[in-house]
């Protein structure tokens, strides 16, 4: 065997690490199946016999060229929030197939790639980094290239975003997540018997033009209204996640991990008594979002 062919086979041994990695960097499995094509073209042709820690420097390679390309997109935003995105496409790439794509967002959290996606570059490649994949800050500084001692303030304050501030109590964070949990999964399932458990007889429903069909009336009001709306609801249930919403319970729509919908609630008790869909993208560049702790 060839030192290429030993090469090759070195980096597909890393080839799963580095497409995580770069996945929760980028949340687009395209941008990162070329991240990592470029990752591998660059060890094609460097000399690596004194890399002591090959793992070590293709996840550096990687990071770097992520790096480059969230400042690329910065300036030149592919998907904003609020831009529709459709459930199917069509991809001649199955590694990019939609399917793939759900699944890999679901496994990483939607919730957590759209709060991610509100980070500046250098923050998220920390977050990533070090919060998810344990790289020690000496190596994460050399990759930004800041000091040790920057980049552990770089990661505190993306954690902190990440987290987000509660406005309500913890009693009240856990009551109001039990309520739209269930409000979700009675939404995915098209359980009417469990919808009206968790509705209010005289609930209202608000909603921006650019979440409902055309013609479609921006206020329900009423158990029965709102519950249609739901139903027609349903197939986008299945992108939904709950979230830190202005530091209270909601839920956030993102498919593929893209920011699409987000819902705020007024719960009293264990009813929702008034909830909003927010889709237009300026409200939706505004809101504050975080991920929900685990119980």
């Amino acid at each position: 065997m060839g030192d290429q062919d030993e090469l090759a086979q070195r980096f597909e041994s890393e080839r799963s690490h580095l497409r995580a990695v770069a996945y929760r960097m980028l949340g687009s499995l395209s941008e990162v199946d070329d991240a990592v094509q470029e990752a591998w073209l660059r060890l094609s042709r460097a000399d690596v016999s004194e890399v002591e820690d090959l793992a070590a420097w293709l996840r550096t390679v990687v990071s770097r060229l992520c790096l480059d390309m969230l400042r690329t997109r910065k300036s030149r935003r592919e998907d904003p929030a609020g831009q529709q995105v459709p459930d199917h496409f069509v991809s001649p790439d199955t590694a990019t197939d939609p399917e793939n794509e759900a699944l890999l967002a679901d496994s990483v959290g939607r919730a957590l790639l759209v709060v991610l996606d509100k980070l500046v570059p250098v923050e998220r490649i920390v977050f990533v980094l070090h919060d998810m994949f344990a790289v020690p800050f000496s190596e994460i500084a050399l990759i930004v290239g800041r000091t040790p001692v920057a980049t552990k303030k770089i990661a505190s304050r993306a954690r902190l975003r990440v987290q987000g501030v509660e406005s309500i109590s913890r009693a009240d964070l856990g009551s109001q997540r039990h309520v739209v949990e269930a409000f979700l999964a009675a939404s995915r399932s098209g359980d009417l018997n469990a919808l009206l458990a968790v509705l209010a007889p005289d609930v209202v429903r608000t909603a921006d033009p650019a979440a409902l069909p055309a013609g479609a009336a921006t206020v329900a009001r009423g158990v029965r209204a709102v519950v249609e709306g739901v139903m027609a609801f349903g197939r986008r249930a299945r992108f939904a996640e709950a979230a830190l919403v202005d530091g209270a319970v909601g839920v956030i729509v993102a498919p593929r991990g893209r920011l699409l919908l987000a819902l705020t609630f007024v719960i009293e008790g264990d009813r929702i008594t008034e909830y909003e869909v927010i889709a237009d993208p300026e409200r939706l560049r505004e809101l504050d979002l975080a991920v929900l702790a685990i119980d």
